[in-house]
């Protein structure tokens, strides 16, 4: 660090004579920064993060949440009899009680949180809480004080809840830090109640930022190596200046103990649903209406373009504000708001995001060309995405097929006989219905089953089998080799890039 110093200084100095005054100030200069380095050095070996740690404590409490469920602590309570066994009737006795019903039981879960305002609210994951009839939160105080907490809301989404104790005191709080301006390698302390050990302080850096375990829509976890086990769920992450900048939420390990991958919801996140939460007891969060997938090498191939950005959009739920937008199956998303979109994660989080009733302004790359639209965005909370994903279940009857074999696959063009016999959903006008799929094939290898339904080719539309070869040709005489597929199964559409066989045989009919 002192020769950076240095060095800056001879290049300030370099058209300066360089005579004793100089070299008076420069060495002031030297012993000032020298001697703040090591009584910085020497206060940090001799507290550690005690000075950090010491105001932060009361801040974070214990969490025990009782919920009550119904079955019996007996070892034999999974044990099958033999039907008609006379222990079957007994055992079943056994562990009812006399109004003949289950044995209910409270069965305690064991977290942490911490005090946002000295009015009470406070913020742990929503598993600590979940289906609980009863939240007690021990403050780190010296009474060990026992409050009864509310639930204010919680989002499953994200894992995070809202609790509200009520006391005549003020409580001490902790706010909120900036997690984008983490950098791995910063240093960070966990405070939490492992295995009911409260008021345990445990510290480590940034091993990691963004990412995904998939447990969930929004994952985009910092990932650290201070120790978090059992019981440190909805504790707080801090840095060193003392502000959350995360909630410890996972782990992953084989033996349910820290080794050193722990994961914590960045403070970004946590404050827009905790804000959303406290005011609501509800999130809201932005809908556009599309069934997105991440851009592929072989798709971004297949549409001739140089890079991989973006996320592809598969499909367009009917009357969404995307549709009334005008956005199209096969359009790229590449910006919201002028938030660039990497790929098809980054594009649910920036959308979810945004605020309800707002207009966004996307940029989406279209058949060679960039087009903007504006979209005013629904709320997420309102839809109900298992109506609009509505599962068809055709059934296989015997029909006239032609097989593709640069494909691998045999289909039969959709007809209003075939669409009964298929039952293929009314919303899907034309294409091709896939009947059989060669398990060698690239194209059962890239997820393409029976009864899926071939929508376009190249973003072209299909109304018949020859609509589908003229494509096929013009791919091999453009000196190309791959396709790419717009496919509908089960009510869900996707792109499938799928590279044409080299040799290939006449087309036959079955």
């Amino acid at each position: 660090m002192l020769n950076y110093y240095f060095i800056k200084i001879m290049k300030f100095n370099n058209n300066i004579r360089f005579n004793s005054i100089n070299l008076l100030c420069i060495l002031s200069f030297f012993t000032l920064i020298l001697s703040s380095h090591t009584a910085y050095s020497n206060n940090f070996r001799n507290n550690g993060f005690a000075d950090i740690v010491e105001p932060l404590l009361p801040a974070v409490v214990n969490i025990r949440a009782t919920s009550i469920v119904e079955g019996s602590r007996s070892p034999l309570e999974n044990f099958n009899f033999p039907p008609g066994s006379p222990f079957e009737d007994f055992f079943e006795r056994f562990q009812r009680d006399d109004n003949g019903q289950g044995q209910k039981r409270k069965l305690p879960a064991l977290g942490s949180g911490f005090i946002i305002s000295d009015d009470g609210y406070i913020v742990t994951n929503n598993h600590v809480i979940s289906n609980a009839e009863e939240i007690v939160v021990f403050l780190n105080d010296d009474d060990s004080t026992e409050l009864k907490a509310e639930i204010i809301g919680t989002d499953e989404r994200t894992d995070l809840a809202l609790l509200k104790v009520d006391t005549d005191e003020k409580l001490p709080f902790v706010a909120f830090g900036d997690s984008s301006k983490l950098r791995v390698g910063d240093w960070v302390i966990a405070i939490g109640n492992p295995h009911g050990l409260g008021g345990t302080v445990t510290t480590g850096i940034v091993s990691a930022r963004n990412r995904d375990i998939r447990s969930g829509p929004y994952d985009d976890f910092i990932q650290t190596d201070a120790p978090i086990n059992k019981g440190n769920s909805g504790g707080p992450l801090f840095n060193i200046d003392g502000q959350v900048i995360g909630v410890n939420t996972a782990i992953i390990s084989q033996t349910g103990g820290s080794i050193g991958l722990g994961f914590s919801i960045p403070s970004l996140q946590v404050k827009r649903v905790i804000e959303q939460l406290r005011e609501f007891g509800t999130t809201k969060r932005g809908w556009l209406g599309v069934v997105i997938q991440h851009v592929s090498k072989e798709i971004a191939e297949s549409m001739n373009l140089e890079t991989t950005y973006g996320a592809l959009v598969s499909n367009v739920y009917e009357d969404s504000p995307a549709d009334k937008a005008g956005v199209k199956v096969g359009d790229i998303i590449l910006k919201v708001n002028n938030i660039d979109i990497k790929n098809s994660r980054q594009l649910t989080r920036v959308i979810a995001n945004q605020k309800v009733n707002s207009t966004a302004k996307i940029e989406v790359w279209r058949r060679g060309k960039i087009v903007s639209l504006n979209v005013t965005l629904g709320e997420l909370e309102k839809i109900n995405l298992a109506e609009l994903n509505q599962e068809a279940s055709p059934k296989k009857q015997k029909q006239r097929t032609t097989e593709i074999k640069e494909f691998g696959i045999k289909v039969i063009a959709l007809n209003p006989n075939t669409r009964k016999q298929y039952n293929i959903p009314s919303q899907i006008e034309n294409g091709l219905i896939v009947t059989d799929v060669d398990r060698d094939s690239e194209a059962a290898e890239r997820g393409l089953k029976p009864f899926s339904v071939i929508l376009e080719a190249n973003q072209e539309n299909l109304s018949n089998v020859d609509d589908l070869r003229n494509i096929i040709d013009n791919v091999i005489n453009g000196n190309r080799d791959r396709i790419l597929l717009l496919i509908n199964y089960d009510g869900n559409t996707q792109f499938i890039p799928i590279k044409i066989r080299e040799e290939s045989d006449d087309d036959s009919e079955n």
